[in-house]
């Protein structure tokens, strides 16, 4: 190997490192806003509807800054915009610990979600012009980065929260941690870029973008609904103690962890587009036993399974975002970002309209129908002329 190609494989290496950490901290980041939520209820002494309305800011956030990300990352380059978003997310955590007052705490709440829903793009970026000069298939191990650091934010903000700390202290704990990776990530963060074409900050998605969106959002659906209402119909349908209602969101999180870990050897032994197309039926009869049988065992197993289906499904979509030739990679993926993310907004509230209407289990049964859509819009999405995908079975 000569002094160029070590130069260049030291440097591709510190690249998948740099997106890593960063991915890392962003799970970190944003999953540590969670464990303060009772917190801010309390200080704020606000009712869960206002609670509900609060929480909105967040998604409001995000969606807002998600459109226009792909222009500056495209304008200044990945590493400006990751470092801004990062540092700005992270200053808003112990503001959020210790608010007192209801305006600011919108305001804050929506700065934080703008923030993370920047650097989710950015990122998201940065991973894919590192997986195509790679040549590799690694967008599923970044992502695995972001579910290993969500396990992790709260896992350390509930220990630190357990031991007594006050929730501003543990929020400068989990920044300084934060502020370690970013600082050993930075030399591996892409920067430069050019002015960007003439076009339009943000389009409508099309074509084969519009596809890999709706995939995206129904993945984020499913999640958000996993995260919303399972522990509820375990408790209501199935029942079991509250103290262990969690159970079920636990297991789909580490199944989804370890399946994103590894999905990049299945990804590249099946292709893309095989594993985007099983992946939703899993998910699929994962939710059957979820919503069909009448034991805790049974959505047990389904939480499982459905973890196992909604793995690599956003990891294969933004890798194909930015393989597809329709749309220039900074509009694409954006926008296919910002269809998942619209999905996990309104998904879990349209499922408490439904089970209002009906029952639980009824509004969660329509996500099998949706899952199945998905595994068919997949399965369509490798006839479009406007996809290069690898050379694989895929």
């Amino acid at each position: 190997m000569t002094t160029l190609q070590c130069n260049m494989a030291a440097e591709q290496s510190r690249r998948e490192r740099a997106t890593r950490l960063v991915f890392l901290l962003a799970g970190i980041a944003m999953a540590s806003w969670a464990p303060l939520v009772p917190y801010v209820k309390n200080r704020l002494a606000i009712d869960a509807g206002s609670l509900g309305v609060l929480l909105l800011c967040l998604g409001i956030g995000s969606l807002m800054a998600m459109p226009v990300t792909g222009a500056l990352v495209a304008r200044h380059g990945a590493r400006p915009v990751i470092v801004c978003s990062s540092l700005v997310a992270l200053a808003c955590l112990p503001l959020l610990a210790g608010l007192s007052w209801l305006p600011v705490a919108f305001v804050v709440l929506l700065v934080f979600g703008g923030a993370i829903g920047m650097l989710d793009v950015a990122m998201n970026l940065q991973a894919v012009v590192v997986e195509r000069e790679s040549g590799r298939t690694i967008m599923s191990g970044f992502h695995g980065m972001f579910s290993l650091g969500s396990l992790a934010g709260v896992g350390i903000m509930m220990a630190l929260l357990a031991w007594g700390t006050s929730p501003v202290m543990a929020t400068l704990v989990v920044v300084a941690l934060s502020l370690v990776a970013l600082v050993v990530a930075w030399e591996g963060l892409l920067v430069g870029g050019a002015p960007p074409a003439e076009g339009p900050l943000f389009a409508v998605p099309r074509g084969v973008v519009l596809l890999l969106g709706v995939v995206c959002g129904v993945s984020f659906l499913v999640e958000g609904a996993m995260l919303d209402w399972v522990a509820v119909l375990l408790h209501e349908y199935r029942q079991v103690d509250t103290a262990y209602a969690g159970l079920g969101y636990a297991l789909f999180s580490v199944t989804m962890t370890v399946g994103r870990l590894t999905g990049d050897r299945i990804t590249t032994r099946f292709g893309h587009v095989a594993v985007a197309t099983l992946g939703p039926i899993l998910a699929a009869l994962g939710m059957l036993l979820i919503c069909l049988i009448p034991h805790w065992s049974g959505v047990a197993m389904g939480c499982i399974l459905v973890g196992v289906g909604c793995a690599n499904l956003v990891p294969v979509m933004f890798s194909l975002a930015g393989r597809q030739t329709l749309m220039p990679e900074r509009i694409a993926l954006p926008a296919v970002a910002t269809m998942g993310y619209a999905g996990i907004l309104a998904g879990p509230a349209a499922i408490g309209f439904v089970a209002d209407a009906t029952s639980l289990v009824s509004a969660l049964l329509i996500l099998v129908g949706l899952l199945v859509l998905a595994s068919l819009i997949a399965a369509s999405i490798q006839r479009s002329s406007f996809l290069s995908l690898p050379g694989n079975h895929g």
